[in-house]
């Protein structure tokens, strides 16, 4: 007989679930911080440049579009881990993994484009908050990748481990709540 999930006395959760709504929670409370900074120092500032006058407005959108495919593809990967299709998990996790890379290199690109331009984060407040916020998002994207890279390989080995649907679910979590950011950041800073 297979074991299953440590739960939490009572709850009827998951030690792992709980773990990462705990750490999405104190996620949400650093780019909250971010936010208000934001909100802060724009409206406190006489003149804030326009998003859509300083920045690549369709580059975003396209990463807007990539990042909300890749919530539906990592969402179909959990579907396949559930119902037990290997190959169709694999085949899910892969196009979430590529649509991460995909966000990350029309950020380069956006980046190298601002940077070829001598836009830098010490150009002045605007572009402090836009390389910070973005930046740090970016990292994110990095550590979803690394995590659903582990799950693609660890497929192999661990498939029939009791905990694995569960940790596809976990990372499927951190997923979303990334690209939830990203929906947020666009029009904060890009379109307003």
């Amino acid at each position: 007989m297979a074991a299953s999930a440590p739960q939490c006395a009572g709850s009827g959760v998951s030690n792992a679930k709980l773990g990462v709504w705990l750490f999405l929670a104190s996620e949400v409370m650093l780019f909250a911080t971010l936010f208000t900074t934001y909100l802060v120092l724009r409206l406190g500032s006489a003149s804030w440049p326009r998003g859509w006058e300083t920045l690549n407005v369709p580059l975003a959108m396209m990463n807007t579009f990539v990042l909300i495919t890749s919530s539906v593809t990592m969402v179909l990967a959990y579907a396949k881990a559930v119902e037990r299709d290997l190959a169709g998990f694999r085949k899910f996790m892969g196009i979430t993994i590529l649509l991460g890379f995909a966000f990350l290199a029309v950020k380069s690109v956006e980046y190298g484009t601002k940077f070829h331009h001598h836009h830098y984060p010490s150009t002045n407040i605007f572009f402090a908050i836009y390389f910070t916020m973005t930046g740090l998002h970016g990292l994110h994207v990095i550590g979803g990748i690394i995590v659903n890279s582990a799950l693609y390989y660890l497929s192999g080995k661990e498939w029939d481990h009791p905990l694995f649907v569960g940790r596809v679910e976990g990372a499927g979590l951190y997923w979303h709540f990334v690209d939830i950011v990203w929906i947020f950041l666009f029009p904060a800073l890009y379109l307003l």
